[in-house]
């Protein structure tokens, strides 16, 4: 199973160019990195991405260590978060996501 993280355009290149990513804002907040899972993907840049451009999704498979737990959140439903620093070595998928002005515009092909 793959996990997606919704990140602006200078989030993403700071990950690429570190080859970890901390989080964003919220999840320093929160403690953990917020990742959801291709089903809830859309619903999540719904409801906190809204209108805003020059946004990423990045995906990769979901880590089997202790620091992915999968916790109620939204709904009831269980979202994974990441405990700790996720790695650009555990990236394997990333994509613009663009705003059509109705909706960003996913990738055909997410897993």
């Amino acid at each position: 199973m793959h996990i997606y993280k919704i990140m602006t355009a200078d989030a993403w290149s700071e990950f690429q160019a570190s080859g970890r990513f901390t989080g964003a804002p919220i999840d320093l907040t929160d403690g953990y990195i917020h990742f959801s899972t291709a089903a809830q993907a859309r619903e999540t840049a719904a409801k906190h991405f809204a209108g805003q451009e020059d946004l990423w999704l990045v995906w990769g498979a979901a880590p089997q260590d202790a620091a992915l737990k999968w916790e109620v959140s939204r709904g009831g439903a269980e979202f994974p978060h990441l405990y700790r620093d996720w790695l650009l070595a555990e990236v394997t998928g990333n994509a613009a996501l663009p705003w059509d002005g109705a909706a960003h515009v996913f990738p055909d092909d997410m897993a």
